[in-house]
């Protein structure tokens, strides 16, 4: 199968480009030149397949001309070694839990898949693979995870200073060895514009060996598309369900919008931000304007100039009209969305966490507008990930922080302190 910019469909390439350059050299994002669709079976049988067979089903449609069969079956069974339970907190009010892997967020999905997928792509490549990655919080610590001791790979992580939770931080500072976190004097958005200019800077590319593990790489949204289809299977047959997603760099609504494509039936998609509603203001008034990101409670979704919007347009061939019919958007502020925790909890006795929260607002405000309609919002991280804000609102003790995230708090943090300027980063990547 062969890749095209969104910027520019005279610019193909391989499967092995598109995921280890990850960027092309127009600052597009890669898609397919033409969306696979599955085995004329798979829709008809599909209610009954377990979530590494819907997995199989889709990462054969994408990849199965270019990996052999039992190598991606591998790669999906490896990163499918959880489960993502839809949890019911009232008849249409639907709770797709995302946080049950190793770093407790939905973000092991995309990362654990991509780590497999890189692997095999650079299977007899005695090149040192350099993989960078900017996070707003959660994608730092599952690429650290996924990628840490990965023979051939060493990992740099670029995040925010002081705006990702303390536990977040410690899952991306605390591993040592291949993993490297650089805190950035800057914003979300900053991390991920030096990225950007990292790979636009082909020689330096090249030189290094440079992949990204953002979700600009099509390798992370691909394997996020299975457990759209796997929550909606869970329903009763014949509900279409709205799925609700708490946004950021949108690379999750993209994932929902892949699975939409392949066919699943679904009937349109909810786009949750916080106070920083670029996406939600272009649904309104069909003017998209980036800006500088602000500073929230819910920070994995602090972007102000998402990547995957490119993804979004290409998706519904730039018509504004035709986005709008299937994505409705909306945004809540740090004062609503602490309520939200508080009567979530009262309510259903819930624990949801401060992403979660702004999807459960958006999911309700929906449902009041189209009674009847099945919501699935989808609780992107475990609240423990953010206890500060969870106790802040329930109490101490209220929220039971896993052991795999408790016994990190006492371990120091190692992290390389950089300013935000392109030039100054470029040149401290080269000399690694």
């Amino acid at each position: 199968m062969l890749y095209q910019s969104t910027r520019n469909p005279a610019h193909k390439v391989d499967l092995k480009e598109a995921i280890l350059r990850s960027l092309p050299p127009d600052n597009g994002l890669y898609m397919p030149v033409s969306l696979p669709t599955p085995d004329p079976a798979f829709w008809s049988c599909w209610r009954d397949l377990s979530f590494q067979e819907i997995g199989h089903a889709v990462a054969s449609a994408y990849f199965g001309e270019d990996v052999p069969a039992a190598d991606l079956q591998e790669i999906v069974d490896g990163t499918l070694s959880f489960d993502a339970p839809l949890v019911t907190l009232a008849p249409g009010d639907h709770v797709l839990e995302l946080f049950h892997g190793p770093t407790l967020a939905f973000k092991d999905f995309g990362a654990r898949f991509m780590a497999r997928l890189m692997a095999w792509l650079t299977r007899g490549d005695d090149r040192l693979l350099t993989v960078l990655v900017a996070t707003s919080g959660d994608t730092g610590g599952a690429v650290a995870s996924a990628f840490h001791q990965v023979p051939g790979t060493r990992v740099f992580i670029l995040y925010p200073k002081g705006k990702v939770s303390g536990l977040q931080e410690k899952q991306l500072t605390t591993l040592g060895g291949n993993i490297h976190a650089l805190e950035v004097d800057g914003t979300f958005d900053d991390c991920q514009r030096l990225v950007k200019s990292a790979f636009l800077d082909r020689a330096l590319a090249e030189r290094l060996n440079l992949t990204s593990a953002n979700s600009i790489n099509l390798a992370r949204l691909v394997p996020q598309s299975f457990y759209y289809i796997h929550s909606a299977r869970q329903l009763p047959e014949g509900i279409e369900p709205v799925f609700v997603v708490p946004s950021g760099n949108f690379g999750n609504l993209t994932a929902g919008l892949l699975a939409r494509q392949f066919g699943l039936p679904v009937r349109g998609f909810v786009a949750a931000t916080n106070c920083n509603d670029v996406v939600p203001a272009y649904l309104r008034s069909g003017s998209y304007q980036p800006r500088p990101s602000t500073a929230t409670i819910s920070n994995a979704m602090d972007v102000g100039a998402p990547s995957n919007f490119d993804r979004m347009q290409a998706l519904f061939g730039g018509s504004w009209e035709s986005m709008k019919a299937v994505i409705h958007g909306d945004a809540f502020d740090d004062d609503t969305t602490r309520a939200a925790i508080r009567t979530v909890k009262s309510l259903h006795d819930y624990e949801i966490d401060p992403h979660a929260a702004v999807g459960w607002l958006a999911a309700g405000r929906f449902r009041a507008k189209h009674p009847g309609s099945a919501t699935i919002t989808l609780a992107t991280a475990h609240p423990a990930k953010f206890i500060d804000v969870m106790e802040h609102e329930l109490g101490p003790g209220a929220v039971e922080i896993p052991e795999r995230l408790a016994i990190l708090a006492d371990r120091p943090k190692v992290a390389t302190p950089l300013t935000a300027d392109e030039t100054a980063f470029k040149a401290w990547l080269a000399e690694q």
